[in-house]
């Protein structure tokens, strides 16, 4: 009764409760889940909540980013040269409403993420593999039903088979991403989702399912079931017919806490067993080495950021007089290599990362986290150097730029103290160079700043990536390929580079792929595309009456984020 007590006390909203149970996780972050369907969910903040309802095929091993393990996936094998995969799937697995998984339900989801794919989910790079295009059938008038059930479908052995067009190396760290967790076919359609038929598939594609039934009331295999949420609160508790085992922490209680002194407060009191912080400088002076704080850090960082320069700007109300005649700059200011050397060479890396990360940073060679494979660590990198930078800029446009200098305007994430303090680094560096040079930064909502981007309109903005999958193709390609993600955001296009992506598309020989990686690595350097920042080495902090093993170094994975299941509480 006690702890039923205290349980609706750390549900209402704004209040907490000093010594939460050892039965109950209490976590406190700073946003909301956005969206409770794995199928909808692209994002890094609904992902750690997901990955504990439900589960994928396979998952990776440990601490290891390249070792795959069998999840609700028994065994497979490979076919067909590398283009068919065929899953033996776990047996007496339930649901958390009671159903047996069967192989209908994994041929549901995959289907069903091929028909939705929706720009703002993942499933673009599921659908790259399974259909050949990141496209869905709006987009695609070649995709049919036909192509839809023929690349993924149940065998009569009860095995699932996914066919691939063309052999696709990365496709196993794909099937491990978070939003391929498997859903329950028929409890879907009983509450409104799509029903999985020929005769309804139209009418679900592109459609967006972030706000879907699935949402409200999700239903997967995993340890933990959602049994209440609100606008400030949600409360998962432990799945009684869990086929791996009864989890040590019965209860986890998930609230929305804006403040970040309300957070830290909390932390400190033992209301909360882990909190969201507020970066390693604030974080190392207010909560390291406090009473009931555990702290561990040299965690591996697989994100990467940079500084991107648009060779191609689509608004004209950022490029001032739109001349090279110091009140603007021209569209393609960018499309030069030297304009973008020398922005490369003005960036402090060495101060940024004194100042932000407490020395605590890594200078990267690559857009590729150093812990994946095919990052070259013996790639040149920039440096501060603002001879360098003159010398670029005085050969760029035939000398005009030094002569005449230049103004533009560069937009920030709304609330990004990190985007914010990147960019009036460079703005600093790049107008002591010349009193003629001029940036002028401001502020713009997440939202619209992404959307704009993403049109081609902003001449430079700090953009960030989280792997979805473990393999280098998903920075490399992603970054780099004139076909990437990034693309319209940078407008940069090499016909080598493109050569040397497509390649390491098309063979499965990790040491070949390695090698194109490392020359890709090699010639963006000498092209700075973007501006590399400093990575920051990462840390967990929590309570210390958790233990398990991903809270240590050994056990820590950053793209399986953090299993309830494998925690326990004193």
């Amino acid at each position: 009764m006690k702890n039923l007590v205290v349980l609706s006390v750390l549900l209402s909203t704004g209040t907490v409760l000093a010594a939460s149970p050892a039965d109950t996780l209490v976590i406190q972050s700073s946003a909301e889940v956005i969206t409770m369907d794995p199928g909808a969910m692209y994002d890094v903040i609904s992902a750690p909540v997901i990955v504990n309802v439900y589960e994928t095929l396979l998952t990776y091993k440990g601490s290891s980013l390249q070792q795959l393990v069998p999840a609700l996936a028994t065994k497979w094998t490979a076919g067909s040269g590398g283009k068919t995969y065929t899953f033996d799937l776990r047996q007496g697995v339930k649901f958390q409403n009671g159903d047996v998984m069967t192989c209908v339900d994994a041929e549901y989801t995959f289907r069903r993420n091929l028909v939705t794919n929706e720009s703002s989910a993942g499933n673009w790079f599921l659908s790259e593999s399974l259909l050949g295009t990141q496209a869905n059938a709006n987009d695609d008038k070649s995709i049919t039903w036909a192509r839809i059930s023929a690349a993924a479908k149940c065998n009569g052995q009860g095995q699932l088979v996914l066919s691939l067009p063309k052999v696709d190396p990365a496709f196993l760290s794909k099937i491990a991403y978070v939003g391929q967790g498997i859903l329950d076919r028929k409890y879907s359609a009983s509450i409104g989702e799509w029903d999985g038929t020929e005769a309804t598939w139209k009418s679900w594609v592109g459609k967006d399912v972030s706000g879907s039934a699935l949402n409200k009331k999700p239903n997967g295999t995993g340890p933990y079931k959602l049994v209440r949420q609100d606008a400030s609160s949600m409360l998962f508790t432990a799945h009684d017919s869990y086929w791996g085992g009864k989890p040590s922490i019965k209860n986890v209680v998930r609230q929305k806490v804006p403040e970040l002194a309300a957070r830290q407060q909390a932390f400190l009191r033992g209301d909360a067993d882990m909190i969201d912080g507020g970066g390693r400088a604030v974080d190392e002076a207010q909560l390291k080495g406090k009473p009931g704080v555990t702290w561990v850090d040299d965690l591996p960082n697989t994100n990467t950021v940079a500084i991107f320069m648009n060779e191609n700007i689509k608004n004209s109300a950022l490029l001032g007089s739109g001349k090279l005649d110091g009140q603007g700059i021209p569209a393609n200011f960018f499309g030069d290599a030297d304009v973008r050397r020398a922005f490369a060479y003005l960036f402090n890396y060495a101060q940024y990362t004194k100042d932000v990360f407490k020395g605590r940073g890594v200078e990267l060679t690559m857009m590729l986290p150093t812990t994946f494979p095919g990052y070259d660590p013996k790639i040149s990198v920039y440096k501060y150097d603002p001879k360098q930078a003159e010398a670029a800029f005085k050969r760029a446009f035939g000398g005009n730029i030094w002569k005449n200098g230049f103004t533009f305007t560069a937009n920030y994430r709304a609330g990004s103290t990190s985007s914010q303090t990147a960019l009036e680094f460079l703005k600093q560096s790049v107008e002591a160079l010349n009193p003629k040079f001029k940036m002028n930064l401001q502020a713009k909502q997440a939202s619209e700043l992404s959307v704009d981007a993403g049109k081609g309109m902003e001449p430079m903005t700090v953009l960030s990536w989280s792997p979805d999958y473990a393999d280098p193709d998903n920075f490399m390609y992603t970054f780099y390929s004139s076909s990437g993600w990034f693309y319209p955001r940078s407008n940069f296009k090499d016909a080598t580079i493109d050569k040397w992506l497509d390649q390491a598309r098309a063979t499965i020989d990790t040491a070949e792929r390695n090698k194109l990686y490392s020359q890709v690595g090699r010639r963006a350097h000498d092209l700075a595309p973007v501006i590399y920042l400093p990575q920051e080495v990462k840390y967990l902090m929590y309570s210390s009456r958790l233990s398990g093993a991903p809270l240590t170094k050994a056990g820590y994975n950053p793209l399986t984020f953090l299993p309830w299941a494998e925690l326990a509480k004193k």
